[in-house]
């Protein structure tokens, strides 16, 4: 069936978070962070989303806020940043000011003339999504935002994954599903959607049961992929 949905994952995929550890890294005037804010961006975001699979697997589900925060002391004590606060207060800031990579807006447009729906579905809260939405200025060009805190548990559960067709009425053959972590599209192809996987950093294939349909360098050629499928 032809593909009628596109669905982003957030951060990393649709927003720019590397681009925040940079700001950061330059505003805050500190040697410790500018010698160490690669790393300290690596470590927050692999926190994040280790707790993130270990409360779906307790069953002990937490707004990602504090799940993101949670990351961030833990990488902050693991740098020798721990007890900075004025810095762990500008780091979460930064979550809510991000930008969106530099091909998003044309490439959401080119969908939207297709007449392909657009939307989100993430881990994040609904209010960390708004932000980041309203400061990337893409709301317009996304037709819905959808976030794990209606089903209760983090990606990769199927019940997260079955938000799509709750919403737009589809099967998942006519879902293009497209993340920046490898896991994620992977599982996504194993639920049954098809994936494309954007590795701006060159990783390793995720060693899982499913691989991406298709892996990228970024998003332009999303449309096209859209379109042929």
């Amino acid at each position: 069936m032809p593909i009628t949905t596109a669905v982003f994952d957030a951060y990393g995929t649709l927003f720019d978070v590397s681009a925040a550890a940079r700001t950061a890294a330059g505003e805050a005037g500190r040697d410790a962070l500018a010698a160490c804010w690669q790393k300290l961006a690596t470590d927050w975001r692999l926190k994040q989303l280790q707790y993130s699979w270990l409360r779906a697997v307790a069953d002990a589900h937490g707004d990602f806020w504090d799940v993101t925060q949670n990351g961030l002391d833990w990488a902050l004590e693991n740098n020798g940043l721990q007890g900075d606060a004025e810095l762990r207060a500008r780091l979460l800031q930064l979550y809510w000011e991000l930008a969106a990579y530099p091909e998003v807006p044309t490439m959401l447009k080119q969908l939207k003339d297709a007449g392909i729906n657009t939307a989100i579905l993430s881990n994040g809260s609904p209010k960390m999504l708004d932000g980041a939405v309203q400061s990337a200025g893409i709301g317009d060009l996304l037709d819905d935002v959808l976030s794990v805190e209606s089903v209760g548990v983090f990606k990769p559960h199927k019940s997260v994954y079955d938000l799509v067709g709750k919403r737009f009425s589809t099967a998942p053959d006519q879902v293009l599903f497209v993340s920046s972590n490898g896991w994620d599209a992977g599982c996504a192809t194993g639920y049954g959607f098809y994936t494309a996987w954007v590795n701006r950093a060159g990783e390793p294939m995720d060693r899982l049961p499913w691989t991406p349909q298709q892996t990228l360098s970024d998003l332009t050629s999303i449309p096209e992929i859209a379109a042929q499928n």
